[in-house]
């Protein structure tokens, strides 16, 4: 899962993010209104952790902007303001929940999982594929109904591939469902990646193959049936 974290404070920001990567999210952060405008531009997030009280304005604007474009990526409204009037008006202005400073990591934690259940109809619970059964936010895989240990990485590249089952999907786009933005990139690390999956779905009994479509990127498919 990646999220984008909006937060102003450096030390708070690196805390939180340090703890959201431990906990197997893939985070990039922005200190402003703008930055975060940029990145949302740049890619796509499944949520937003996003301090009401930046620099260079109220993070309620850029939750109006985002509603206004239709954009429903859910957003959790990270904020000091611990008034009734101002949980009401982030929730009303299209927040799906709103997490009071301080907080606990395990409250957040928390919320962001619950949020991520009730992500919109393409960010479905669970996704299948002949054997292969994904659930995205527990972050767990099985293979006719055994479980399958999936790395972060490999996981990540897993559902960005399911989501999209049965069509190419660009190098490019797997690479930001996997890395932060900004990060450094091996050359060989996406190949070695998918090159592990593979290996480990093949492992596993899956009926599923991970194909590459060269100078493209990659696409799985379910195997044909025998005899088919």
């Amino acid at each position: 899962m990646h999220i984008l974290l909006v937060e102003d404070d450096p030390t708070l920001s690196q805390l939180v993010c340090r703890n959201l990567t431990a906990q197997g999210f893939a985070v990039d952060t922005a200190a402003t209104i703008e930055e975060a405008d940029g990145a949302l531009a740049a890619t796509t997030f499944d949520a937003v952790l996003l301090d009401l009280s930046l620099p260079d304005g109220d993070g309620i604007t850029l939750l109006k902007e985002l509603r206004r474009r239709r954009n429903s990526v859910p957003v959790i409204a990270v904020t000091a303001r611990d008034g009734v009037d101002d949980r009401v008006q982030g929730l009303n202005l299209g927040a799906d929940d709103y997490l009071v400073k301080p907080f606990a990591t395990e409250e957040l934690v928390a919320r962001m999982r619950a949020v991520l259940r009730r992500p919109p109809e393409a960010l479905a619970l669970r996704l299948t594929l002949a054997n292969i059964e994904l659930d995205p936010v527990a972050g767990a895989v099985t293979v006719d109904g055994r479980g399958v240990v999936v790395p972060r990485k490999e996981l990540a590249i897993l559902e960005a591939l399911m989501r999209r089952a049965g069509r190419v999907v660009a190098r490019a786009l797997l690479e930001q469902s996997v890395y932060s933005l900004g990060a450094e990139i091996g050359s060989n690390a996406m190949d070695a990646n998918i090159s592990r999956l593979r290996r480990r779905l093949a492992d596993a009994g899956a009926r599923a193959t991970i194909h590459a479509v060269r100078g493209v990127g990659y696409m799985i498919a379910a195997a044909a049936e025998p005899g088919a």
